[in-house]
Parts: C-alpha cells; sequence; structure tokens
C-alpha cells in the first residue's frame, strides 16, 4: 500500500516532484513527457494521468487536472500535500482582446475570479495573481522561443457554454447554450472584459493562482490562443485546441529548468 496515499487520485508519497505541468486534457500529459528521463506513469484515474520524470537531470512531474476548477483544486491539494511547490499550467484560451491572435501564447500574471471554486476557499476581495518568479522565468523562455507572446489578465470562467457567444449573420452576437438559452446581460461578458484590458478567457487560472497564493505555493500559466472570443459562425473547428501546445510545452519545460537553476 502507498504511503501517505492521496484520496482521489491514489497518488502517494515519492510519485510527484516538486515541479509540475498541469495541462486540463489527459491526452496532453503523453505530449509533455515524452522526452523525459526516467519516466514513469504513476496514476491513471478519471480524468487524472500522472506522469514523473526528469529534464536535464530535474525531476518534474506533467499531470492532468480536467476541466475547470473543481477537478484542478483536488489535484493542487494532493500534489500539494505530497511536495509540489511549483504548479504551471499549460493549456488553451479563447482570444477576447484584439492583439491576440491564434497562435499567440498568453503568460498570465493574473486572472479574473468569475469561477467558483476559489470563492470557496477566500473571499472575491483576495486576488488571483501569478508568482513573480514564475511569470519571470516563463517570459525568459517565451522569448527565447522566438514566439509572439502577450502577459497580463486572464478570465476565468466555469461556464463553457453559458459564457461563449457565437457571432451570427449580420455580426448579431447569439448564445451557446441549448435551445438559445441566455438571459439579460450575458452578451455583455466578452465585451465588459475586453474593455478591462482582458488577454483572453479560460477555466482554471483563478482557482490554481488563489490556491497557490494561501498555501505559499508557486504557480503560473502559459496558454496557446486556440479561438476567438466570441466564436466565429458556425463554430471552430476544435481540432485547433491544440493549436501551438507543443511550444508552449516547451517554454513551459524551460521555465522549469530555470526555476530550479535559480532556487
Amino acid at each position: 500500500m502507498k504511503k501517505n496515499a492521496q484520496i482521489i487520485t491514489g497518488l502517494g508519497e515519492g510519485e510527484v516532484a516538486g515541479y509540475a505541468l498541469i495541462p486540463g486534457d489527459p491526452g496532453r500529459v503523453a505530449k509533455i513527457s515524452e522526452s523525459w528521463d526516467d519516466l514513469q506513469e504513476v496514476v491513471r484515474v478519471r480524468e487524472y494521468v500522472v506522469h514523473t520524470g526528469s529534464v536535464n537531470g530535474v525531476r518534474m512531474t506533467a499531470a492532468s487536472t480536467g476541466i475547470g476548477g473543481p477537478s484542478l483544486a483536488i489535484l493542487v491539494e494532493e500534489m500539494a500535500k505530497l511536495g509540489t511547490h511549483t504548479f504551471i499550467r499549460v493549456g488553451n484560451s479563447g482570444a477576447i482582446a484584439d492583439e491576440v491572435q491564434l497562435g499567440d501564447y498568453v503568460i498570465s500574471t493574473g486572472a479574473v475570479r468569475d469561477d467558483g471554486t476559489s470563492r470557496s476557499y477566500v473571499g472575491l476581495e483576495y486576488p488571483a495573481v501569478a508568482d513573480y518568479r514564475v511569470v519571470s522565468a516563463l517570459v525568459d523562455a517565451a522569448r527565447e522561443s522566438g514566439e509572439k507572446f502577450h502577459t497580463g489578465i486572464t478570465v476565468s470562467i466555469d461556464g463553457f457554454y453559458s459564457r461563449n457567444k457565437v457571432v451570427g449573420s449580420g455580426g448579431h452576437i447569439l448564445p451557446m447554450s441549448f435551445g438559445g438559452y441566455e438571459q439579460s446581460g450575458m452578451n455583455d461578458f466578452c465585451a465588459n472584459w475586453k474593455r478591462a484590458r482582458v488577454l483572453n478567457v479560460e477555466m482554471e487560472s483563478a482557482t490554481l493562482f488563489t490556491m497557490a497564493n494561501l498555501f505559499g505555493l508557486r504557480a503560473g500559466t502559459i496558454c496557446t490562443v486556440s479561438d476567438r472570443t466570441p466564436w466565429a459562425a458556425p463554430g471552430q473547428d476544435a481540432l485547433a485546441l491544440d493549436h501551438n501546445i507543443r511550444g508552449a510545452i516547451h517554454v513551459a519545460i524551460q521555465a522549469v529548468l530555470k526555476l530550479d537553476a535559480n532556487k
């Protein structure tokens, strides 16, 4: 039996590293770890796939969180209890700001807490901010990659269909929920955050940043831009969700190496 086995994931002592790269999609874990040394798959349960290995002698873990804050919070809780101190989310997002284009990276400095999970930990007055050391390492690695990137504020949501919109014929904003369901004010979501200089939208960073600061951990996020919010009718190709994801993975791994070198 594993020592200190965790309730949901079943992870035990020695199975995770101090540094973790955390995509949402379980299918991305193998993409992250494919060139690692001493690679082991330590868990595959529910939405959680966890690989641990090393790069240039630095031990690191790749672990999927599933979609949204609730499942991410479980993984962060259980990995932190086993010694993980630095989390870097590697994911995809929708562009909000006009200057953010498909395939660009967004390195989040903070997140708007339009989620429910972070509120279960602390009131909305508490900010969701990334760790400055993780942001700096990601920026340095992204600059070295030569790819186009942006730094700034991300908005994290819970309702994928309730919050996202489609631009219909004639430029009208249309709901994406079943049967065209919406409530008054929903169409203002994207426009308001664009006015507030928010760069992109995704579903996990607000929870991650809030938890990391509350627990004395370090966290950051790099997302590729796979689509634009609101979407262009009749919708966007789901294959674009992995647009430039390998580049973001490379940047995140290099950021971990920089953090370890400067510890």
